[in-house]
């Protein structure tokens, strides 16, 4: 599979998600017509680059929001081990945490970033696609297992859509 490019039509999805302590199904298409996404992967909970990324992501929420976009966060973990690592260790998170843990990776796979290969396989790739009203890709990219996401282009595209 390879990775969805911009003016490529997202891959459509429903995945179990926690926002904060709420426990939800988050369906992709819910937002075609009516909000941007920026749909962040990201490789595991428990682990120290994302530990920075996802309260980074929240504390710029609002700037998220006043430019209309939902932000979502996908990885392969549950939702306890989601819910577990903002209880313990990174705080509540005001976006959802979707959960691709079941059957493994399946929507991982279907944005062409589920790693084959070391230093662990079966993890998603760093990545971030943002998805205009209409469904289509406005930007993607992937980033080193460690590399850190500039919230600053990804408010530039934003601009752009709205």
């Amino acid at each position: 599979m390879t990775v969805p490019q911009p003016g490529d039509i997202a891959p459509d999805f429903e995945l179990p998600a926690v926002t904060g302590e709420r426990k939800h199904q988050f369906k992709l298409s819910d937002y075609r017509g009516k909000q941007n996404v920026v749909l962040a992967f990201y490789p595991l909970d428990w682990t120290t680059t994302c530990g920075v990324q996802l309260p980074a992501m929240n504390a710029d929420l609002s700037k998220f929001t006043d430019l209309g976009a939902q932000v979502a966060v996908v990885s392969v973990d549950s939702i306890p081990s989601h819910t577990a690592w903002q209880e313990n260790q990174i705080g509540k998170l005001n976006y959802p945490m979707l959960s691709d843990f079941y059957p493994h990776g399946a929507i991982v796979e279907k944005y062409g970033i589920l790693r084959s290969g070391a230093p662990i396989p079966g993890i998603a790739e760093r990545a971030v696609f943002i998805i205009d009203k209409q469904g289509r890709i406005a930007f993607s990219r992937v980033y080193e297992l460690g590399g850190k996401v500039d919230h600053d282009e990804l408010f530039d595209v934003l601009k752009t859509l709205s």
